[in-house]
């Protein structure tokens, strides 16, 4: 069975070293000057110091006070806050599930032609949503009816089907997205084109509980 990979912690804020500092500006630099199409010499004679000097900048070869800092972003024509930018970027907490590495999970429906395949494992005390990749096979089976909290939908990836939701019926086809609340009696009603993949996103509201 397809597991998910484990999911490490985001790490939390650390010193920057000055390394990293003189890198990450130098970077900055290097990007401006050459988006303006500056030389060495352009910025150089700008800011007052040597070409020697800002190419080393520019390689992260040397620590530069603030007074230089300042000085090559008025010749580059930026603010400080500019040449610091990348410093500031935001740990990622995204989560990637390759093809087939979805972990796959048994619900309601399961033994009645349903493959489930989570694609994210939301984090905190609560999930807010659940996404799951949704594989039919089996032409012949009747399907149960799925009543949930929060609100779902449903983007076909591939086949055809009809389904129910309440009182109506509807056919789905590659490309359409139908969205509904769980707490209605849905599920498909009949398989038309085998095999069907579709994508399901339920997103629970306040208090909501999600489904096993």
């Amino acid at each position: 069975m397809p597991k998910t990979k484990a999911v490490v912690p985001a790490p939390g804020p650390r010193a920057i070293a000055p390394a990293d500092l003189a890198s990450s500006v130098g970077a900055a630099i290097r990007r401006l000057r050459s988006a303006q199409g500056l030389t060495l010499l352009e910025v150089a004679e700008r800011a007052e110091i040597s070409a020697a000097m800002l190419s080393r900048l520019e390689t992260g070869a040397v620590s530069p006070s603030l007074e230089t800092i300042a000085a090559v972003a008025v010749a580059l024509g930026a603010d400080l806050p500019t040449l610091f930018r990348g410093l500031q970027a935001q740990p990622s907490d995204a989560q990637l599930v390759r093809k087939g590495e979805g972990l796959e999970v048994v619900r309601r429906g399961t033994k009645r032609g349903h493959t489930y395949h989570l694609l994210a494992s939301d984090r905190g005390p609560r999930k807010t949503f659940e996404p799951f990749l949704v594989t039919l096979n089996d032409k012949s089976e009747i399907f149960p009816d799925f009543e949930h909290p929060g609100t779902e939908m449903i983007h076909m990836l591939e086949g055809s089907l009809r389904y129910r939701h309440g009182s109506e019926s509807y056919l789905l086809k590659p490309g359409d997205t139908l969205t509904f609340s769980g707490e209605v009696p849905h599920g498909p009603q009949s398989l038309i084109k085998l095999p069907i993949r579709f994508l399901s996103v339920i997103v629970y509201g306040e208090g909501d509980q999600a489904i096993k």
